[in-house]
């Protein structure tokens, strides 16, 4: 697999940010993540599921309207890779994502 590239923009108003402060808004970690694994589904094969993470770091906090750069690469293990989010020149959140086979 090729590195896989996308950049967002984060809707201020996502339920994301719903009860997540109310007077301070930050997007949360699991959404992150979930953004990750939403651009590797776009090539995997549907028996494909998220087994496991590792090295995840949060760096900056994610606010409404910030702009993020997902980058996803290969890993040297079948169905593993490595991310990175950024925002800017800053990094966001970094980490491993491996995936299993559905039985």
């Amino acid at each position: 697999m090729e590195e896989m590239k996308k950049s967002m923009s984060i809707d201020g108003n996502s339920p994301w940010f719903s009860g997540h402060f109310p007077d301070d808004p930050i997007y949360p970690g699991i959404a992150q993540l979930k953004m990750v694994v939403d651009l590797l589904a776009e090539s995997m094969p549907d028996t494909m599921y998220m087994s496991g993470l590792s090295r995840i770091k949060f760096r900056k906090i994610v606010r409404p309207d910030d702009v993020l750069d997902i980058s996803v690469s290969s890993d040297n293990k079948e169905d593993s890779y490595t991310f990175k989010i950024t925002s800017g020149d800053e990094d966001v959140c970094s980490g491993k994502m491996s995936f299993s086979q559905k039985r």
